[in-house]
């Protein structure tokens, strides 16, 4: 790895995720976001896995750290004039809130919402690990000192959280009055560079698939908070209609071990589609596709979607990175109502906009969609372009890191919680968790004895 502006200030960027030849949303954000703080200082990439030598990484030092082991994580901060850690790093490290490093809380993820939604078939699972949840995910409030998130609708989000935590308060408002010191919008982002197909991922390549056909992209994940099961019964209308149409899944195993286990929509998708009888034949499922391949499957794509269920908070609060993607290879799109990218979508009139679990409107607007030439959205899509290079979305971050600064309310009304103090509160958060478990098994231990009276032998 290069270690250039070795002169100038250094800023850590400390990734929860893995980023490496395979990387998910959270990974290739860090790696962004670094690579566009690397132009202005020097920059350290901090990742929780073997660096890989193959990584791009011009100007850019990328280094391990193992989580929940400070002294590995320390070492790479000494000399730093500011950290961007996201909220499970900050519950990982403690420690950061006791560090003279100004802080930067990274919000674009909503861990609690999406943890919610990805437990909720496990009520008792979820009961006994609430509180812990809530604990680690609670501390950053009170220690950072400032604050970025992905959207407008996030950022009130975040004004509420902090305005619990105390946050919102005389110090920070007379610095202020817009709050936008103590938090602002750093959204995903998309490279200034055009995508350059280098080589066949998909056509040609994967079984079935050929020069000729049209492919309809999913790019994200399969969270439960996602609706790819709408998307294979719109793919199974439309393949009534024409034979040239193949819906890809590439990427349905998430590259971070951590979440092997995950609950996800994987078998049910397989299911539905070998029901349906279009397995291997109009619908496909891959296992991760490489970052450098990336560009070239969006390449071979001829639509897209992003479809997910309505009326929940992980909607609400949601800002879908693979929407990105689609806007720098100028993909047009079928997505849900509901989130903030749909709104990006409608804005730039670069897709469709769908009700949520609507099949025949999927597929209306999917064959809508390949019947339109390609060129007539060449402007829209530059339009949108142009609002969301990574450049653009890092103005907030690179503005806090050419003048970092602590909170105005930096010990005068927050007193950030010690590492020792935050060990002492998961302790007790276990024990707790532990009574109720005990409560849970004696009040199925009462209900079988009743049982039992009712129905003695």
């Amino acid at each position: 790895m290069i270690s250039a502006h070795v002169s100038q200030p250094k800023v850590v960027v400390v990734s929860h995720d893995i980023v490496g030849s395979r990387m998910a949303g959270p990974g290739i954000r860090y790696y962004q976001l670094a690579l566009v703080l690397s132009q202005e200082f020097e920059v350290t990439l901090a990742i929780p896995c073997e660096v890989d030598p193959a990584l791009p990484a011009e100007h850019l030092k990328i280094a391990s750290y193992q989580r929940g082991d400070w002294a590995s994580l320390a070492l790479l901060l000494r000399g730093a004039v500011a950290v961007l850690v996201n909220c499970v790093g900050v519950s990982d490290f403690p420690q950061l809130a006791e560090s003279d490093i100004p802080l930067i809380v990274d919000g674009y993820d909503p861990l609690l919402a999406e943890w919610l939604t990805m437990t909720r078939q496990d009520p008792q699972g979820q009961d006994a690990s609430w509180g812990v949840k809530f604990q680690r995910l609670s501390l950053p409030y009170g220690v950072g000192d400032f604050f970025v998130c992905a959207s407008e609708r996030q950022r009130d989000w975040w004004l509420g959280l902090l305005e619990a935590s105390g946050r919102i308060n005389p110090w920070t408002m007379r610095e202020d009055p817009s709050f936008r010191r103590l938090v602002d919008v750093v959204p995903f982002g998309l490279p200034l560079t055009p995508a350059v197909h280098t080589h066949s991922v998909v056509r040609g390549i994967w079984p079935h698939i050929s020069q000729d056909d049209k492919i309809i992209l999913w790019g994200g994940g399969l969270w439960p908070w996602m609706d790819p099961l709408t998307a294979i019964r719109a793919m199974a209308c439309i393949w009534q209609k024409r034979q040239d149409v193949r819906l890809i899944f590439p990427g349905t195993r998430h590259p971070n071990p951590v979440m092997k286990k995950a609950p996800s929509h994987l078998s049910a998708a397989q299911q539905l589609a070998t029901e349906l009888g279009i397995a291997d034949s109009a619908v496909f499922f891959g296992d991760w596709v490489a970052y450098s391949d990336w560009a070239n499957v969006l390449l071979e794509s001829d639509l897209a979607l992003s479809l997910h269920f309505d009326n929940t908070l992980e909607t609400r609060l949601a800002f879908r990175t693979r929407i990105l993607d689609y806007l720098w290879v100028g993909l047009p799109m079928v997505v849900t109502e509901g989130d903030a990218t749909s709104e990006v979508i409608e804005k730039y009139g670069v897709g469709i906009v769908t009700a949520s679990q609507d099949v025949s409107g999927v597929a209306a607007a999917l064959l809508q969609l390949l019947d339109q030439p390609r060129s007539e959205w060449h402007e829209r899509f530059e339009k949108a372009r142009q609002q969301y290079t990574w450049d653009a979305a890092a103005q907030p971050l690179l503005e806090f890191c050419r003048k970092p600064r602590r909170a105005a309310d930096r010990g005068i009304f927050t007193s950030p919680v010690s590492s020792a103090a935050y060990a002492q509160l998961q302790e007790e958060t276990i024990r707790l968790r532990a009574l109720v478990q005990a409560f849970e098994r004696r009040k199925i231990v009462r209900f079988l004895n009743r049982l039992r009276a009712m129905f003695p032998k």
